[in-house]
């Protein structure tokens, strides 16, 4: 499978297509497709990125 998710990088701003409900998060890593996200209302979570393509916040 490929990774989704390959532009974000550490500090980038990204919402969960399937959960709005946890708020913004800010990317602290990208690693072979496991991304570790600290979401504003549900705390620091791993996303799997060869299934979920988070999607960039941009202001």
């Amino acid at each position: 499978m490929t990774d989704l998710n390959p532009f974000l990088e550490p500090g980038m701003l990204v919402r969960h297509p399937d959960r709005p409900d946890w708020g913004i998060g800010q990317v602290q890593s990208s690693i072979n497709g496991r991304i570790t996200v600290n979401f504003e209302q549900t705390g620091k979570i791993v996303v799997d990125g060869r299934t979920i393509a988070l999607q960039l916040v941009v202001d």
